[in-house]
């Protein structure tokens, strides 16, 4: 069965979030191998409507069908409004970042491999979600998003999900100039490859705390968990190519209580991650 994870960080209570993994799924709505188990992405080659049954058992833990986007690992923001909630349009909006401040509005990205950030304030007043990839992060994607929200950084905090870890997330020169070329600092998250002149060992994880404490979020958890050494739990496109993606989510509780509240730091499928 499942164990989708609850973030660990000091959030109100009102902000609601969740990583899915790869397992879960009942019945005919488990994905086949290589998507097994349960396989979010529509774009991966997994049957359409497998995932339509997956999302379906998503959705149960959700106030609203999530905001989905078309994801080109660029840094496009997209605002999700009052009248998005619960209405996906017919052609997913195209974008790596979704903020809201609507409650009840569910911001979704879609990853394997990648690293999810998720926003909120301390109000509890607006949430977002950052697909952050090396090509988003290096487009300052959360410089971006940070800029696009208007809340005040410092009033910011951030929790890193699942990704691919330094030790297995092979890239080269060109990747690392595409940083250090904008900040000599992020030369500490490159380590040489021992073996093979001109590659190296990116840090996903440390490169993302050096943007949010650039662009002023400071209250940063989460990160370390490595999808790539992990086949069990998380897809990993590094590790395994055709594969299945996995769905940061977040969203502001609505103001009423429905039957959902509370179902995902309740219920036995779902864990809580450690900061």
């Amino acid at each position: 069965m499942s164990d989708w994870i609850v973030p660990d960080w000091p959030a109100p209570s009102n902000v609601k979030a969740l990583f899915t993994t790869r397992k879960g799924g009942t019945g005919s709505s488990l994905s086949p191998s290589p998507f097994a188990s349960f396989n979010l992405g529509d774009h991966v080659g997994d049957d359409p409507l497998t995932v339509k049954q997956n999302r379906d058992v998503l959705r149960r833990f959700l106030p609203n069908e999530p905001r989905w986007l078309k994801q080109v690992h660029g840094t496009g923001v997209v605002r999700v409004e009052g009248r998005d909630c619960g209405a996906p349009p017919s052609a997913p909006p195209i974008g790596d970042a979704a903020f809201s401040r609507h409650p009840g509005n569910v911001c979704a990205v879609l990853v394997a491999d990648c690293l999810a950030i998720l926003l909120c304030d301390r109000s509890g007043t607006i949430v977002a979600v950052i697909h952050a990839g090396w090509r988003g992060l290096a487009g300052k994607a959360i410089e971006n998003m940070v800029s696009a929200i208007g809340t005040p950084p410092a009033a910011l905090m951030a929790w890193l999900g699942p990704a691919i870890g330094p030790n297995h997330f092979e890239v080269g020169e060109e990747v690392r100039q595409a940083f250090v070329t904008n900040d000599e600092r992020s030369d500490a998250a490159f380590i040489p490859h021992s073996s093979c002149k001109g590659k190296w060992f990116a840090d996903l994880f440390l490169l993302a705390r050096q943007q949010l404490l650039k662009a002023g979020v400071t209250e940063v958890y989460g990160g370390g968990v490595c999808t790539f050494s992990d086949p069990v739990r998380f897809f990993s496109y590094r590790r395994d190519g055709s594969t299945g993606r996995m769905a940061g989510l977040i969203w502001l509780a609505p103001q009423t209580t429905p039957a959902f509240e509370g179902v995902a730091e309740t219920h036995p499928l779902v864990l809580r991650a450690t900061s």
